[in-house]
């Protein structure tokens, strides 16, 4: 992709943490990190020479649904192509992995202005509210 290196599998704790904290501001802690990288059904990210840009989970049960998460791309580099890119590699390992002739539910939770470009991969809202709960774990 014009430049860019598209690794599979390979985003570290640091490096998702870098792109986090790149977009959003203060991150969760690298231990949580590690774990959920260890846990990752498929991470994709994307360099630019050696410099992390973007990046992508999927997470699920790998039968009935899979789940997006953490669609990053650094703010310098957006309007690129590069979340296209990663919205499509998700979707194609959910196609090389699903069992083939059912249907699989893949979610994602998207803030407002960002729906629109999820619409484009035929991504629709439905009726459900998102509920959330930050639990501390003591």
């Amino acid at each position: 992709m014009n430049g860019f290196t598209v690794k599979h599998n390979e985003l570290t704790a640091e490096e998702f943490l870098e792109l986090w904290e790149s977009v959003w501001g203060g991150g969760p802690s690298l231990e949580q990190t590690r774990l959920a990288m260890a846990h990752t059904l498929f991470r994709v990210s994307v360099y630019d020479g050696k410099k992390i840009v973007a990046m992508a989970r999927m997470i699920g049960d790998m039968g009935l649904d899979y789940y997006i998460k953490d669609v990053v791309v650094r703010p310098e580099y957006q309007g690129r192509g590069i979340g296209r890119m990663l919205v499509g590699e998700l979707m194609n390992f959910v196609r090389d992995h699903g069992i083939s002739g059912t249907g699989i539910f893949v979610e994602l939770c998207a803030m407002p202005d960002k729906i629109p470009f999820y619409q484009k991969f035929g991504f629709d809202a439905n009726e459900a509210q998102r509920l959330k709960r930050m639990y501390q774990v003591p």
